[in-house]
């Protein structure tokens, strides 16, 4: 009897004795021991950046979906369940396939070191090489140049989303050298969708690109996205989209709709494919608004939202778009991991929230205690206080605020944690 996933994902976090560890060597071994799967997949769009990979590896994909193509996507973190990772063909891969090429995969390494993100990549791989669809969607896990989906010697695009600081410990302390690990996803003569960028992190994807003669599309250059009376409006060479704006909340989406309009439009699909990707693209944990469950029914006059941001660039997209909701006294429950920067995410929300709760996630050895969430919440500006648990956190504030609006964020794990418990 095939064991379930958890129990096989249980056994590969035994493979290696760190959580990162940056090099492609592994993922090459145990690619070569399955058969080179990478060397079979559908056309793959791979996807890169700091922020906004999710969002518009989802656009991306509800447009190719409008068009009746069938996808594979790969993402990660998951947020409830791992099988989240793993889109075959449009649908979540089922637990009966997940189990066999996890399986596969183990077997296949024999007992040598590698990391779980390097072996569940492969697994992803083996799935996607093995079902037919017409497109690959690749999200890079961390940084890009020694990210275990960088295996793809000839993808059929490249998406780089806004680069801002982020795991300075791996990719460098530098927005130039941030850059430098992400533009390693451009292949040579591979298009590449460029968003967004700093001009320092902007610079050396240009060059990266003219080493390797790969034709970049870049915001403000080769197209341009804003909105316009209430309306996304998108132009390129090839002429002006005038679109609904996107469904997934936060003026950052706006951008990240134009990656992902450029890249529809470069592979050569029309308004059919772009209006789809502005709305119908679904990405939890993103402003997402909670309706249901138990936190909700503590006091339904409070307005709850999920938010899994949890970098400057994040805070400062989600103090944005806080200040365009209808005026509500806003308070924020905040859990972190200790490797974030945490006042500087925290720093743009000083203005627009009455009071942060800080709390541990649970079952995440990596959180930061909740009284140090606190104390630099309270050195960013903010009026702070701990509590034991989310929903300590939602029962005490509104006791004294039934209306309030209340916005859980700071970690894509806190959100996992949360929608598990308030599915």
């Amino acid at each position: 009897m095939t064991a379930t996933s958890d129990a096989i994902l249980a056994r590969m976090m035994a493979l290696h004795p760190k959580i990162i560890d940056l090099t492609l060597d592994r993922v090459w071994r145990l690619l070569a021991a399955l058969g080179n799967p990478q060397d079979s997949l559908p056309p793959v769009i791979h996807i890169a950046g700091t922020n906004g990979k999710g969002s518009t590896q989802a656009m991306i994909r509800a447009g190719l979906e409008a068009e009746g193509k069938r996808v594979h996507a790969y993402t990660s973190p998951h947020l409830a369940r791992f099988h989240e990772r793993i889109r075959l063909a449009g649908t979540l891969i089922s637990e009966e396939a997940l189990s066999a090429y996890l399986d596969e995969c183990y077997a296949a390494n024999g007992g040598e070191a590698i990391t779980y993100f390097e072996i569940t990549t492969c697994a992803a791989i083996l799935a996607m090489a093995r079902t037919p669809a017409d497109y690959t969607l690749l999200e890079v896990g961390l940084g890009g140049r020694l990210d275990a989906t960088n295996v793809v010697a000839q993808p059929a695009l490249c998406v780089i989303t806004p680069v801002s600081m982020d795991h300075e410990a791996f990719l460098g302390d530098t927005l130039a050298k941030i850059a430098g690990e992400k533009a390693g996803i451009i292949k040579r003569g591979v298009p590449c969708v460029v968003g967004p960028q700093a001009t320092e992190g902007l610079e050396v994807i240009e060059a990266t690109a003219a080493r390797l003669g790969a034709p970049l599309l870049a915001y403000g250059q080769h197209w341009h996205v804003g909105t316009d009376h209430g309306r996304l409006v998108y132009q390129d060479e090839t002429g002006l989209l005038d679109l609904p704006l996107p469904n997934l909340p936060g003026a950052h989406q706006i951008e990240n709709a134009g990656a992902a309009l450029a890249s529809l439009r470069h592979l050569g699909y029309g308004e059919r494919a772009a209006e789809a990707a502005v709305s119908q693209a679904y990405w939890p944990a993103r402003m997402q608004r909670l309706k249901t469950g138990p936190l909700c029914q503590m006091n339904p006059k409070a307005e709850l939202w999920l938010d899994g941001g949890h970098n400057p660039a994040a805070g400062i997209a989600l103090a944005r778009h806080l200040a365009t909701l209808p005026d509500r006294p806003t308070h924020l429950v905040c859990g972190m991991l200790n490797t974030k920067d945490v006042g500087g995410y925290l720093r743009p929300l000083a203005g627009i929230a009455g009071s942060l709760t800080a709390v541990s996630i649970p079952g995440e050895a990596n959180t930061l205690p909740a009284q140090e969430t606190a104390r630099i919440a309270a050195t960013a500006g903010l009026q702070a206080d701990t509590a034991d648990s989310v929903a300590q956190a939602v029962a005490r504030i509104t006791a004294t605020d039934p209306e309030a609006r209340i916005l859980i964020c700071g970690s894509l794990y806190l959100a996992g944690a949360i929608l598990r418990e308030n599915g």
